[in-house]
């Protein structure tokens, strides 16, 4: 029950309507005179919020903008990011979240999340105490040690987890007091952090080994004791601390790595799609990536998941997926191969990218390099003089990151190519036609993922619920959007796409007995009954 009134009730972000409130709440919450005379609809402050937007000049001052907006009128943020998700979406994720990040200590303005640092050792579940929200249901938390495909930025990485979690409420429905935004900040590596006087986190060396896997642990089993019901979403960690992690805790808690998880399922679903018009099945595919970090891999172990599902064995699934990393391909005489990769070293000669190309004629082409401009002209015409129609899958963050753009593969392809890219490119015309190119976002698969697991109160997340949601993904691709050339749904479907993907989800969770909340009757009213609506 809230008593606030006057200035009270327009300073909380939740209650503000601002000049929404109609006379008589304006009279029975001492309103009157703290607002113009004019009641404006939450339409029309939509209106006036996107007008606002489109006024500023950079992306980032866009970004600024919107986060002032959900600090004073949380409803309405929720609001004009739904409704223009497609324009919106570049804006509070990538790519201005990677600019976001660089420049968080500098733009700085109010506490949006929980922060958690070496000195706090012991005293976390105490910590905790003092977030005002007590029924948390889904937390992104980070170390900011490998945002997108920038490196380590510390604490400034907390644009990740706050970013996401905005995508978990317009995306998928779940209620913003049910979310919460951390950073494991254990110091930083980035000289040019330490040397800055605004930077805002621990001013030490990154802490590593057994001191970082004990903070880490002593988070995780605090989230347990206060959040019992809450997904813990792993965000953007360096590839071995990903892996490691995420084996440590799947199976004894409710969590996920979305750079492997997530980007693995978005990914296969872009594959599904690509095959519709390819024609024949994911086990006839061969498939190389460029990088062999934690997204690829990730990529990879959920295909051949798939793949065995269609008939392979394990090792022959593995034998249709190779890798090149900064050394050449990845074979069984690499050296320093992390536990990712071994299962992927093949037997075979030592060779550099181009040549792997012209040996092993891959029809699916995956960058998760973090490596710009890597698929040059001779790489997309490599995949065109091998394939009909190749599919060449961009998919490194930001877009200043990415292995090349839409243009520049349609127009070395003739317009030939199956492209999507992990940031968004406008569309292209080649040869009088306008080709779309789709953006393989992990927000078409976290939200609904998220959703579907906290609405059965899931035990843990198996692989297999990401290989469901890949399929349900690539269901929701219409022949219209195939014939524009784009791989994914419109953005503007995100709502009915995550509600489809967290029933899927939930039904798999409950045929495999993972759920700890009985099964209703009706699980998809259920589940839309659990979905956030901002409008007043």
């Amino acid at each position: 029950m809230n008593d606030k009134k006057g200035i009270e009730v327009l300073k909380d972000m939740r209650l503000s309507k601002s000049t929404a409130f109609t006379a008589e709440e304006r009279e029975n919450l001492g309103l009157r005179g703290l607002l113009p005379y004019a009641i404006s609809s939450q339409d029309i402050q939509k209106k006036r919020a996107i007008e606002n937007i489109r006024r500023k000049e950079s992306n980032i001052e866009k970004y600024i903008f919107l986060s002032a907006l959900q600090d004073r009128n949380e409803r309405l943020f929720y609001r004009t990011v739904i409704d223009y998700i497609q324009e919106l979406l570049p804006i509070i994720y990538t790519p201005t979240v990677g600019e976001v990040c660089q420049q968080f200590s500098h733009i700085y303005r109010i506490d949006k999340g929980f922060y958690i640092t070496p000195e706090d050792k012991g005293d976390i579940s105490t910590l905790l105490d003092n977030w005002p929200e007590k029924d948390i249901r889904v937390i992104v938390v980070t170390d900011g040690s490998r945002i997108l495909g920038l490196g380590d930025l510390g604490c400034n990485g907390m644009g990740i987890p706050i970013g996401k979690l905005s995508l978990y409420t317009a995306g998928g429905g779940i209620r913003p007091e049910h979310c919460l935004p951390v950073m494991l900040d254990m110091g930083t590596d980035n000289e040019s952090l330490l040397e800055d006087l605004l930077y805002l986190g621990y001013p030490h060396k990154r802490l590593q080994g057994e001191e970082y896997d004990e903070i880490v642990d002593e988070f995780v089993m605090a989230v347990q004791e206060k959040y019992p019901m809450a997904l813990i979403q792993f965000e953007d960690f360096i590839t071995p601390n990903a892996y490691r992690l995420l084996e440590r805790y799947q199976k004894k808690i409710l969590c996920f790595n979305d750079d492997i998880q997530g980007t693995a399922a978005v990914a296969l679903a872009g594959i599904y799609t690509s095959l519709r018009i390819l024609g024949g099945s994911l086990r006839d595919q061969t498939i190389m990536f460029l990088g062999a970090g934690s997204a690829a891999t990730g990529i990879a172990d959920l295909m051949v998941t798939a793949m065995m599902e269609e008939g392979l064995t394990i090792e022959e699934a593995r034998h249709k997926l190779w890798f090149v990393d900064i050394n050449g391909l990845v074979t069984g005489e690499s050296k320093n191969l992390q536990p990712h990769n071994k299962p992927y070293a093949h037997d075979y000669k030592a060779m550099g990218f181009i040549e792997a190309l012209r040996e092993i004629r891959p029809s699916i082409l995956i960058g998760a390099s973090g490596a710009k401009n890597t698929f040059t002209k001779e790489v997309v015409e490599l995949m065109s003089a091998h394939n009909e129609r190749p599919v060449i899958f961009a998919l490194s963050n930001p877009t200043t990151k990415a292995e090349c753009t839409a243009e520049d593969a349609y127009k070395w392809s003739d317009g030939r190519v199956i492209f999507a890219s992990g940031s968004p490119f406008g569309p292209v015309t080649i040869n009088d036609r306008v080709i779309v190119p789709g953006q393989g976002n992990n927000v078409y698969v976290f939200p609904g993922v998220g959703l579907g697991a906290i609405s059965v109160g899931a035990r843990y997340l198996p692989d297999s619920a990401f290989l469901v949601a890949a399929r349900e993904l690539a269901r929701q691709i219409h022949q219209s959007d195939l014939d524009a050339g784009t791989l994914y749904p419109k953005m503007t479907s995100l709502r009915t796409i995550s509600f489809e993907i967290a029933v899927a989800v939930a039904t798999h969770l409950y045929q495999l007995d993972l759920a700890t909340l009985e099964k209703p009757r009706n699980l998809r009213a259920h589940i839309k009954s659990m979905i956030y609506d901002p409008t007043y």
